[in-house]
């Protein structure tokens, strides 16, 4: 049986838990097969909105976005893994087949990934909940492996 390779492991995060412990996923992988990782931030509805309505200040969601985006590069540089990072919205008014799911799978196209790793397990803050809408449909679409965690 040929070995799996793997070169890039792209995986969303929503600045959630979940997504966390599924960072330290996908930095395992691409340890073990010697990869890289991609983290895509995907901005849910209520955040798009928000932002749309003026209720959300852009440089909010930068900031939050921003530290996440430390935690991860943390968990990265303590595997020695390399990493690079993305923010990408999960919903659009104007462009109603826009979802979470296609963004994520669009994402790991564009970048030729070879494997995904997902969060699958509800988010106890609904605002960050955004990938357990997400999970199925990557799993059904995706091209790619996929590890949902």
């Amino acid at each position: 049986m040929a070995e799996l390779e793997v070169d890039l492991v792209i995986v969303p995060v929503d600045g959630s838990d979940e997504s966390r412990t599924a960072v330290e996923y996908a930095v395992g992988v691409a340890d073990r097969y010697d990869a890289t990782v991609h983290a895509v931030y995907v901005l849910g509805e209520p955040t798009v909105r928000g932002m749309d309505s003026g209720a959300v200040a852009a440089d909010e969601v930068a900031d939050d976005t921003e530290a996440f985006g430390d935690i991860v590069r943390e968990i990265a540089g303590e595997a020695d893994v390399s990493l690079s990072t993305s923010v990408v919205q999960g919903f659009s008014k104007e462009i109603k087949t826009l979802h979470p799911g296609s963004v994520v799978l669009d994402t790991a196209e564009e970048l030729d990934a070879d494997f995904v790793v997902i969060p699958r397990e509800p988010a106890a803050d609904a605002d960050s909940d955004v990938l357990e809408k997400t999970a199925e449909y990557v799993l059904q679409y995706a091209s790619q492996p996929v590890l949902s965690v």
